[in-house]
């Protein structure tokens, strides 16, 4: 009977390391303008099980981003440097700040309503595709 490690691998896509070096920057295009994103490596590496960016921002949010999901099984940041602000569909606004964690399970509608000038975020989703989607504003709540 094959071990359980050998019955993942054999259904799990390759899977490598990944280093990423700060003097090597990959930027990518993210989902918002005032964002600079740098890719971490870890989407091609784990086989697109999960994805992990650095978004820097040097402006702060000048409108809301208006309600929206990401079609994701789970969305985790971690601010680095700033805060951010979200409002969520159960009624709750959290402002998430530097040294704070966050973890947004998929489908969930947010919005981020404010934002420090300058930011660092650490940014990692799975699964490594991570679809961003617009929505009404939930009952109670204006776009």
């Amino acid at each position: 009977m094959p071990s359980a490690a050998a019955k993942k691998s054999a259904k799990a896509p390759a899977q490598k390391v990944a280093h990423a070096r700060i003097a090597e920057p990959v930027l990518v295009k993210g989902r918002r303008e005032f964002f600079t994103y740098r890719d971490l490596g870890v989407a091609e590496a784990s086989g697109g099980n999960m994805r992990a960016q650095l978004m820097t921002a040097t402006q702060g949010l000048s409108r809301p981003t208006g309600w929206h999901y990401h079609e994701c099984d789970g969305q985790f940041i971690y601010i680095l440097k700033g805060w951010v602000e979200l409002q969520f569909e159960d009624g709750k606004t959290i402002k998430v700040e530097q040294g704070d964690s966050l973890f947004i399970p998929g489908y969930l509608r947010h919005n981020e309503t404010r934002t420090s000038d300058e930011m660092e975020i650490l940014e990692v989703s799975v699964p490594g595709e991570l679809g961003t989607k617009p929505c009404e504003a939930p009952a109670g709540f204006k776009d």
